[in-house]
């Protein structure tokens, strides 16, 4: 008789594998400000789009949260993130940025199946947070 033998139940197959999953989230790096768009799944996430509930304005007072990667994004890989700068954190609090945002998240699965999301955001909480900026190697 063949040995048979079973799949892990702690690993999914291939079709129970979790639906696309995708956050935005402002991320802080050493006093400096990135908007990520990041698929956490193992599936694709395709028609990505990104509605914030204000404007955020970047360097130079560019309308960051106008950006075409906001609007549509056709294919997003597996665990792909998509980085874009926003400004150094002392220019974007003392020039009155929003520090409460919310984003509308929407995206679709393989079979065309929708998911909508809201994330809310409080920039706030890295007002105060201290950093020390360090050359890179090689600098």
């Amino acid at each position: 008789m063949p040995e048979t033998r079973k799949r892990p139940k702690n690993k999914p197959e291939q079709s129970e594998a979790s639906p696309p999953d995708v956050i935005v989230d402002f991320i802080f790096d050493d006093g400096l400000f990135f908007i990520s768009i990041s698929n956490l799944s193992d599936k694709p996430a395709y028609k990505v789009s990104v509605k914030f509930d204000r404007k955020i304005l970047g360097l130079v007072g560019k309308d960051i949260s106008a950006l075409a990667l906001f609007r549509n994004i056709e294919f997003l890989a597996p665990h792909k993130e998509i980085r874009t700068f926003l400004n150094n954190s002392g220019a974007y609090f003392s020039g009155g940025g929003p520090t409460k945002i919310s984003a509308r998240v929407a995206w679709q699965d393989f079979q065309g199946a929708k998911k909508v999301v809201t994330i809310d955001h409080d920039l706030g909480i890295y007002k105060e947070i201290g950093f020390i900026r360090r050359p890179k190697d090689g600098a």
